[in-house]
């Protein structure tokens, strides 16, 4: 970038580094306090030897300038190569990011930036906060030294009244005052302070897992298993060679039980209703989902509020960063504690918050929950996408799994948690596929994450009906839910007096949380639709669900079940 014609030139790359063409030579640096690298260098070197002649003619000087600088710049860089702008530097043993973790291992934090594909303004703000922290412990060493003055300057006053020094004591009270007046001053920037750092925390996504793969969207995911096949599901249902699946849509009208446009007239765009045996369908699924968690994966069912205030929101992380996708109530109607309120988009916020603030014991972890909830999102950032039918609609039912757990067992629990949402999809015999998020497609609180992608033949391809993200402690620390690790246990020897020791109580630890679609039931049902359809528009109930269907085994077409005597969409 060329600036005033001449100066200063600036070339910012993604790496971090900045070079600025000042008095005659080239002024380098890296903006968040990296060590100098070659590499970086030569990268931002080819980037200027690139595209200065394009500005030659404008700033031939500067041209003649540069080039010399660039050369003395590589004959003295240091030789050590760190890992590329691409790369992305392992977590180590750092779990979420906090203050005081982003200013010792800013290179840590903003590798993983950059590998999520954040934008400027992000990468800025961990820069930020690596230098407020800075400014606030400086600050608490000024308050704490402040007060330590004031503590003995009035111990002074004391013993120096008492002694009928007056002038003296008189001295040491302005000296402590001053002092006082010193700390509380340091108090109030630290305050100002603090505010800015959590501000800017609030926008900085999680650390990822060292097993999350490199990639910038949804195509760059990793295939983990698949099970079942397409061709398995269309044997299955009889179907012809040239039979082309419809869409599920399609296949509720045939069934009697489609009542989109109604519900449009009612409530806009990407809102349904559902009828008749279409709408049991999808009941029966919820309560598959339940029991089946409930009664064999030892979940603890749970009803939660479907309004939750902001603070719930910024727990889990949907605010500030989501805010556009919720939806909002007005203030003058309802709010939560004196906080903003808002529909749930998710059963993940009430039920992970369901802790918050409390500390736990190592003995009664996992805390495992289930709910069945409507779900409410703006959908802001999904206009023009997938408009027909029940895939992303304003409101929608789902059943949500939370997990709460220690460090030590968190990634077992989420492979738990997965593994129990696929479950779902193998008794309801539906091919799907497991996949491991990549970087750039990733959740924001995630720090692991799985989809389950289901096939739906009418689409003819695999779909999400389920996401299942390991969060470690990125929710914990904003929520200020911990565990208390188990006591160590006193060893035999007794101590002085004949009594054993007590066991030491240990220092509370952040809990990990983990949660997923265990499944999202609308997804499910157009899963179910699709894959189920006979070719005389008939549909066939799943096994599972032949008993949350009163025994039917078959919902016939509107059509089929009126030249049978049966009435409208009805079941054999």
């Amino acid at each position: 970038v060329v600036k005033d014609s001449l100066c200063p030139i600036i070339v910012r790359r993604r790496i971090g580094y900045e070079y600025e063409y000042v008095g005659g030579r080239i002024k380098h640096s890296y903006m968040c306090s990296l060590p100098h690298s070659f590499l970086a260098k030569m990268v931002a070197a080819a980037f200027l030897a690139a595209h200065l002649p394009r500005v030659a003619p404008f700033c031939a000087q500067t041209t003649r300038l540069v080039r010399p600088a660039l050369l003395r710049m590589s004959s003295s860089a240091d030789t050590s190569l760190p890992p590329t702008a691409a790369a992305r530097l392992s977590r180590g043993s750092l779990t979420s990011p906090d203050a005081r973790s982003i200013e010792n291992n800013l290179e840590v934090i903003l590798s993983h930036l950059r590998s999520r594909r954040a934008n400027d303004a992000t990468m800025e703000l961990a820069g930020t906060v690596a230098q407020l922290n800075s400014k606030r412990v400086e600050l608490i060493k000024r308050r704490d030294a402040a007060l330590n003055i004031r503590k003995t300057a009035s111990a002074e006053v004391g013993m120096l009244m008492r002694e009928q020094k007056v002038e003296e004591a008189d001295l040491a009270k302005a000296k402590s005052a001053a002092a006082g007046s010193e700390a509380d001053a340091a108090e109030e920037e630290l305050a100002v302070i603090q505010g800015e750092i959590d501000g800017a925390l609030a926008a900085v996504p999680n650390l990822l897992d060292d097993r999350v793969p490199e990639g910038g969207d949804d195509t760059e995911n990793e295939l983990i298993t698949a099970w079942g096949s397409p061709a398995e599901a269309a044997a299955a249902m009889g179907w012809s060679d040239g039979f082309e699946p419809r869409w599920h849509d399609d296949v509720a009208s045939a069934l009697g039980g489609w009542e989109v446009q109604r519900a449009v007239g009612i409530s806009g765009a990407r809102f349904a209703a559902l009828s008749g045996p279409v709408a049991r369908l999808e009941r029966a699924l919820t309560q598959f989902f339940l029991d089946l968690h409930t009664v064999e994966h030892g979940y603890t069912e749970v009803s939660v509020p479907l309004v939750v205030g902001r603070g719930a929101l910024q727990g889990t992380s949907q605010l500030p960063k989501f805010e556009e996708d919720l939806f909002k109530i007005d203030a003058g109607s309802h709010t939560c504690n004196g906080e903003d309120a808002f529909l749930i988009p998710t059963a993940e916020v009430p039920l992970t918050n369901l802790h918050a603030g409390e500390i736990l014991e190592e003995a009664d972890l996992p805390v495992c929950y289930v709910a069945a909830t409507p779900c409410f999102r703006a959908e802001a950032g999904a206009s023009g996408r997938d408009t027909r039918g029940l895939f992303r609609l304003h409101q929608f039912p789902k059943v949500e799994l939370v997990k709460i757990t220690s460090a030590s067992a968190s990634d077992d629990e989420h492979e738990s948690l997965t593994a129990h949402a696929e479950e779902c999809l193998k008794r309801l015999k539906l091919p799907y596929k497991k996949v491991r998020l990549c970087s750039g497609d990733i959740g924001f609180a995630a720090r692991h994450c799985y989809d389950l992608e289901v096939w739906l033949p009418g689409q003819g391809e695999y779909r999400e009906v389920s996401s299942c993200s390991n969060c470690g402690d990125f929710q914990a620390r904003r929520m200020g839910t911990r565990y208390r690790p188990a006591p160590v246990v006193a060893d035999d020897e007794p101590k002085k007096g004949g009594k054993k020791k007590k066991p030491k109580k240990e220092k509370p630890l952040l809990c990990h949380t983990i949660n997923g679609s265990g499944l999202a039931v609308g997804r499910a049902l157009i899963a179910v639709l699709e894959n189920y359809q006979r070719e005389d528009g008939a549909v066939v109930v799943p096994e599972a669900l032949r008993g949350y269907m009163g025994g039917c085994e078959v919902i016939l077409p509107v059509d089929a079940g009126a030249a049978g005597g049966k009435g409208k969409g009805k079941g054999e």
